[in-house]
C-alpha cells in the first residue's frame, strides 16, 4: 500500500478534507514551486521598504497601540523576536494536537500565498515542522479572535525559532530546539515583517471549524439512524416522511433527512406490522414525527457554515498585507466575525439535535408512551433499573449543550489600549463547539443503545436491513437485553462507534441503495 500523495500548499485553495487529512491523519505537505517564487518576489518588496527612512507598519514600527514608534534597523531583529515571545502568552491546558496541526497548515497556506512578505525559508520551515510531526504546545486561553489568533499562532512561531515546548511525532514533550535539531530543521531568525506575518490569522478558529464540519457530516447521519431506530422500536409511522409531504416545505436539509429516514426504514417488518386502519394512533409525538425538520435545520446550518469556511480557505489573512501590485496596506481581514458567527450557529444546531434525541430516548423508557415496552427496558422490573440512568446522562449532557449554545461572538472586551476595541471571540466559539460536538455524539450513542435494546425486545418482529445492521454493530461492543450490568462501558463503546463514523459507514451503502 503506497502512501497518499502529499497535500499541495500554495497552489489551489485548501479544502476541509485537506485540513482534516493533515490535522487528524498526519498527511504530509508539499510546497508548490511557483508559490515559493511568488514568496521570494514579495519579499523583495519588503526589503525595499525596510531600507526606506519613512516608517512602514510591521516593517519599521512597533505593533498595535505602539504602531507609531519608529524602530531603527539595528533593533529590528530584536523587535521581531520580542513580538513572538511577548505574544506567546497562552495559558491553561494544552489544546489538541489535531487543532494545532490544522492551525499550522492554514498559516502555511497563507505564508505560501506570496502576500505576507516572509522569506521562502520561513515557508519551508513551517512545512518541514508539519512533515516532521513537530506540534508546538498551544494553550487553551489567549486568543480574542481578532488580530487573528495571536497567542496560539505566536506559540507556533516561537517553536519555529527554537524556543518554547513542542510535542514530537511520538507525542513526547520536548524543548523546541531539541526537536528541531533531531529533525534537521534550522531555527528561524525572523527579520522585518515576519513576526506579524506569523501571527495575524484566523487559522485556529478556522481549523476547528473545518474539523467540526467534517465531524458533523457523520454525526447528522448518525442522528438520522438513531431517529429511525427509535421510530421503528416505538412503533411509529414512516408515512409522515413521504417525499410529497416534504416537498410542501422545500427546505433542503429537511428533505435530505427525511429521505435518509425513509431509506433506513424501507422494508421494515416492524413498521409494516402496525401499518393500516387497525392502528388507532392519529400521529406520533414531535420528537419522532419532526425528526427531519430538526435534523434538516442543522444540515442547512452546516451548509451555510461550509460556504463560509470555503471562502475563508481561499483567503489571505495578514496585516499589513502585500497587494498584487506591490503596495503594503493595513486592513481588518484578521477579524474573526465571519467564522465566529457560524461557529456559534453550529453550537445552537448541535444542542437542538441532541435535545430531540434525548426526548426520543426518554419516550422509549416510559411505559406510558413506549407502546408496550417494559419500564426503562429493564429485564426484571423493580429488581433491574435498565437504562434509567443512561437517560440521566443524556439529559445532563443536553443541559450543558444548551449552555454551550449561548453565543460567544456577541461578547467583546477591548484590548491593546483600546486600539483593538472590538473583538470576535471566535476562538472561544470554536472551543465550546468542539465540546458540544463531543456531547452530541454521546447523546446519540445513548439513543442508539436504547433503541437497539428496544428493537430486540420487540422480537420476534424484525427491524429493517439498515437499522438491523446498526443493531448488529452495537451488539459487537455491547450486550442486549438482560439483567443489569456495568453500563458505562457499553455507553463508551457505542460512543466510539458514533465518533469514529462506524455507525454512519454501516448504513451509507444501504441508504444510497434505497435512495437510488
Amino acid at each position: 500500500m503506497t502512501d497518499p500523495s502529499p497535500i499541495l500548499v500554495g497552489a489551489d485553495p485548501l479544502t476541509v478534507i485537506d485540513v482534516v487529512s493533515v490535522a487528524r491523519t498526519g498527511a504530509q505537505v508539499a510546497l508548490d514551486p511557483e508559490a515559493l517564487e511568488r514568496v521570494a518576489a514579495t519579499r523583495r518588496v519588503i526589503d525595499g521598504l525596510a531600507a526606506d527612512p519613512h516608517p512602514h507598519y510591521g516593517v519599521s514600527t512597533g505593533f498595535g497601540a505602539l504602531a507609531t514608534t519608529f524602530i531603527a534597523p539595528e533593533r529590528r531583529l530584536q523587535l521581531q523576536a520580542s513580538l513572538i515571545r511577548s505574544h506567546a502568552a497562552g495559558t491553561g491546558t494544552e489544546i489538541e494536537r489535531e487543532v494545532v496541526r490544522g492551525l499550522q497548515l492554514l498559516r502555511l497556506q497563507t505564508l505560501a500565498s506570496g502576500r505576507t512578505g516572509v522569506r521562502p525559508v520561513v515557508v519551508e520551515t513551517y512545512a518541514a515542522m508539519l512533515n516532521a510531526g513537530i506540534t508546538p504546545v498551544v494553550r487553551e486561553y489567549g486568543s480574542l479572535g481578532c488580530s487573528g489568533d495571536l497567542a496560539p499562532l505566536a506559540h507556533v512561531a516561537l517553536a519555529s525559532m527554537g524556543e518554547g515546548e513542542v510535542r514530537d511525532a511520538s507525542g513526547t514533550l520536548r524543548p523546541a530546539s531539541e526537536a528541531l535539531a533531531s529533525a534537521g530543521i534550522e531555527p528561524l531568525t525572523l527579520v522585518e515583517k515576519e513576526g506579524l506575518a506569523l501571527i495575524n490569522g484566523t487559522d485556529g478558529m478556522l481549523a476547528m471549524l473545518a474539523l467540526a464540519l467534517h465531524d458533523l457530516d457523520e454525526l447528522l447521519l448518525s442522528a438520522d439512524v438513531a431517529a429511525a431506530m427509535s421510530i421503528e422500536s416505538q412503533l411509529g409511522t414512516d408515512a409522515v416522511f413521504a417525499a410529497d409531504l416534504m416537498a410542501l416545505r422545500p427546505q433542503a436539509g429537511q428533505a435530505d433527512a427525511a429521505a435518509n429516514i425513509r431509506a433506513l426504514l424501507a422494508g421494515s417488518p416492524m413498521v409494516a406490522s402496525h401499518r393500516g386502519p387497525e392502528d388507532g394512533r392519529v400521529q406520533d409525538a414531535y420528537s419522532l414525527r419532526c425528526a427531519p425538520q430538526v435534523h434538516g435545520a442543522a444540515r442547512d446550518t452546516v451548509a451555510h457554515a461550509s460556504a463560509v469556511a470555503a471562502r475563508e480557505l481561499m483567503s489571505v489573512i495578514d496585516n499589513p498585507v502585500i497587494t498584487l501590485d506591490g503596495r503594503i496596506e493595513s486592513n481588518g481581514n484578521f477579524h474573526g466575525a465571519p467564522i465566529a458567527a457560524v461557529l456559534d450557529f453550529l453550537a445552537i444546531s448541535v444542542a437542538d439535535v441532541a435535545s430531540v434525541s434525548e426526548r426520543r430516548t426518554d419516550r422509549a423508557l416510559d411505559p406510558a408512551r413506549s407502546h408496550g415496552l417494559p419500564p426503562f427496558l429493564a429485564h426484571e422490573v423493580g429488581v433491574d433499573s435498565g437504562l434509567m440512568i443512561a437517560q440521566y446522562a443524556a439529559a445532563g449532557i443536553v443541559s450543558e449543550l444548551k449552555r454551550l449554545a449561548v453565543p460567544a461572538s456577541v461578547d467583546s472586551i477591548p484590548s491593546s489600549a483600546m486600539q483593538e476595541d472590538h473583538v470576535s471571540m471566535g476562538w472561544a466559539a470554536a472551543r465550546k463547539l468542539r465540546r458540544a460536538i463531543d456531547g452530541l455524539g454521546r447523546v446519540l450513542a445513548i439513543e442508539i443503545l436504547t433503541a437497539a435494546r428496544a428493537l430486540d425486545l420487540r422480537g420476534p418482529l424484525e427491524p429493517g436491513r439498515a437499522t438491523g445492521a446498526v443493531r448488529d454493530l452495537v451488539r459487537t461492543v455491547a450486550g442486549g437485553p438482560g439483567p443489569d450490568r456495568f453500563l458505562s462501558q457499553d455507553m463508551e463503546a457505542i460512543t466510539e462507534l458514533v465518533h469514529t463514523g462506524a455507525v454512519a459507514r454501516a448504513v451509507r451503502p444501504l441508504i444510497e441503495e434505497a435512495r437510488a
